[in-house]
């Protein structure tokens, strides 16, 4: 398949790129600075440019089969780039037909509150309350996008190596999870509907 990717150099984002990559599959991964992703990949195409500008976003849609959102706040982001990015990708895949796309969002979002530790909660209330924000914006316009969606929610993101985790509607799914964990069950997404238009939870 043809996958877009944003949020490529993140942490999540970049093992999707490279499990991407490794299944096959040929990438279109749309990076401000190139060098942060620099693999040597006749199947990855970068695309340097910002999520915000639509032409940006375009050019890395350009005949791709699904979508991967993998976007997250940063010192140097402008507040609310998630939500504004995804709503720049959501309007460029409804102008160009494209229909799957697969989220990655936080454990915390919407009904998943509880299934995030108390001490934890209260961070999110205070330090992370605008990045949360626009997490809950960023899933509010993809359900209500139209498209065939999957939001996946992951507990905290470790650097740890792949394992066994859960996955799935159940609320007691909670905990730290690996990012390369995450991109798997992003990408085995492409192989089913199980999840769509649902917002599973991921943690080890």
């Amino acid at each position: 398949m043809k996958l877009a990717i944003f949020g490529a150099t993140g942490g999540v984002g970049r093992q999707i790129v490279e499990q991407a990559l490794s299944q096959g599959h040929s990438v279109a991964a749309l990076v401000r600075d190139p060098a942060k992703l620099s693999l040597l990949n006749e199947q990855l195409t970068l695309v340097q440019g910002n999520v915000l500008e639509r032409s940006d976003v375009e050019k890395t849609l350009n005949g791709a089969d699904a979508v991967f959102v993998s976007l997250g706040n940063t010192p140097n982001n402008p507040d609310m780039v998630v939500s504004q990015g995804t709503a720049e990708v959501v309007a460029a895949m409804q102008a160009d037909g494209v229909q799957r796309l697969v989220v990655i969002s936080s454990l915390g979002i919407g009904d998943s509150k509880d299934q995030i530790p108390f001490l934890f909660r209260a961070i999110v209330a205070t330090a992370l309350r605008k990045a949360f924000q626009d997490k809950e914006a960023q899933e509010s316009l993809v359900k209500a996008s139209g498209l065939d969606w999957t939001i996946i929610r992951p507990g905290g993101l470790n650097d740890g190596p792949a394992g066994e985790y859960r996955a799935g509607l159940d609320p007691k799914i909670s905990g730290s999870v690996a990012r390369t964990d995450v991109a798997a069950f992003a990408l085995a997404q492409l192989q089913t509907d199980e999840f769509l238009h649902k917002t599973p939870a991921i943690a080890a």
